[in-house]
């Protein structure tokens, strides 16, 4: 078996550059779509492995042609990365540096291989955060309508708050038949909306920004959303646990829907009430009932078994 080749990738908006620690080489490419897949087409699948830095928009050609090619990647919190460059004694910072340091991270850490990217599921993902943008926007134009008072000024925030509501519709209407046209989501989707609490926002908003769902552990699928309640001791003093990181769009969705969970009088109810009396706080409490019913959920997409 040939050892994995891990290459560090430092990703900008107009170049990628490389260091292939096999090799010992740098590389730096155009962040363009014809030069990213001739680059991946040279790489060798099941041998090498790319990992980089979570960029938002900036990777996703790279994560596209290394799809279409087979070779594994990972992305890494950036802060984790930086924390692991200034633990080597490295002060100085420059891409070529960074590519290094990406590729010295993935051969100690062994990170493991992420999903392939797909087409269905980018565009999954780009319509909701589309949606999401425009709820934003329409917030804030509520909010700004009430605090106006000039009839002209009233009327035409109420006028942009209708067209927002009419694309926010569009919008929906679109993401429900882009999951209605794979079989695989429709079933998900099926799957989600039959367990209490979880609205058709919620199941779109799982669906498009946690793949991962079903292929987890319950620990692992947690600490993704921003639930797993990370210990604070040192010596005698005992912190509360608090939760951290994860996806905020995830965990906001979550814990609306928890809400939502709680006053149905789901199973999860008595979970509630225990700890809330346990821990003398409701938001506490809420987020435990939220931690649950990821972990519930994560389970029934992996078994593909709707709520009982």
């Amino acid at each position: 078996m040939l050892d994995q080749n891990y290459i560090g990738c430092d990703v900008s908006k107009a170049t990628l550059d490389f260091f292939d620690g096999e090799r010992g080489k740098h590389c730096r490419i155009a962040n363009d779509e014809t030069v990213v897949a001739t680059f991946a087409a040279q790489l060798r699948p099941g041998v090498d492995f790319v990992v980089m830095e979570a960029t938002g928009s900036y990777d996703r050609l790279l994560r596209l042609a290394l799809g279409r090619t087979g070779v594994s990647f990972s992305r890494h919190n950036p802060q984790h990365t930086h924390h692991f460059s200034r633990s080597t004694g490295r002060r100085a910072k420059t891409d070529r540096l960074d590519a290094v340091m990406l590729a010295e991270y993935g051969r100690l850490h062994r990170p493991s291989a992420e999903a392939m990217p797909d087409a269905d599921t980018e565009r999954l993902q780009a319509l909701a955060r589309r949606r999401d943008q425009l709820v934003d926007i329409r917030a804030r134009q509520k909010k700004l309508l009430a605090e106006a008072f000039d009839p002209d000024v009233r009327d035409d925030i109420a006028a942009l708050v209708a067209i927002l509501d009419t694309r926010i519709a569009s919008l929906e209407t679109t993401i429900r038949s882009q999951i209605a046209s794979t079989q695989q989501a429709a079933q998900n989707y099926a799957i989600l909306t039959s367990a209490p609490g979880v609205s058709t926002i919620t199941a779109l908003t799982l669906l498009a920004h946690m793949p991962e769902l079903g292929h987890r552990s319950p620990k692992a699928i947690a600490a993704l959303a921003g639930l797993a309640p990370i210990a604070s001791e040192s010596g005698t003093k005992t912190r509360r646990s608090v939760i951290a990181g994860g996806r905020s769009r995830v965990r906001r969705a979550l814990y609306m829907a928890a809400l939502a969970c709680i006053k149905a009088r789901s199973k999860f109810k008595p979970a509630y009430e225990e700890i809330a009396a346990r821990s003398g706080s409701k938001k506490l409490a809420i987020i435990a009932v939220a931690r649950k019913m990821i972990v519930s959920l994560n389970a029934m997409i992996r078994d593909q078994k709707q709520f009982a």
